[in-house]
């Protein structure tokens, strides 16, 4: 089920920094970032093994999940705030502001057929 992670994050007049460690709930095999262009929406997928979380380290992010059971949004606009993807979760994610930059985390390497794109029925 999806969750938001606080990320411990140290801040003065010079900026923040924030650390990921321990708060990431698995081993970590693959790190990529989504540089969006606009408002356009990215994933639409599932997973058959890997889970994900997602930080929008710059902008805001608008993330819609879909469990099989119910539906929720989750706006992404601190770096401070991480989002755990469950691989059950179908999602999708939006650009809300310009210059939008998102880092996700995974568990697994990258497979092709890891992804489940169907949505889940009747949703």
């Amino acid at each position: 089920m999806a969750h938001i992670i606080p990320i411990k994050g140290f801040g003065d007049d010079r900026g923040s920094l924030h650390v990921l460690q321990d708060q990431i709930p698995f081993d970590i095999k693959r790190v990529y970032y989504i540089h969006f262009a606009d408002e356009t929406v990215r994933g639409g997928h599932r997973h058959h093994q890997s889970d994900q979380v997602l930080i929008c380290i710059s902008g805001s992010c608008l993330v819609y999940l879909h469990d099989g059971q119910k539906e929720s949004e989750v706006l992404l606009d601190a770096p401070g705030k991480a989002l755990f993807v469950d691989r059950k979760d179908w999602h999708t994610m939006t650009a809300t502001s310009p210059n939008t930059i998102l880092l996700v985390l995974a568990n697994t390497f990258y497979d092709v057929n890891d992804y489940i794109d169907e949505r889940y029925p009747n949703h």
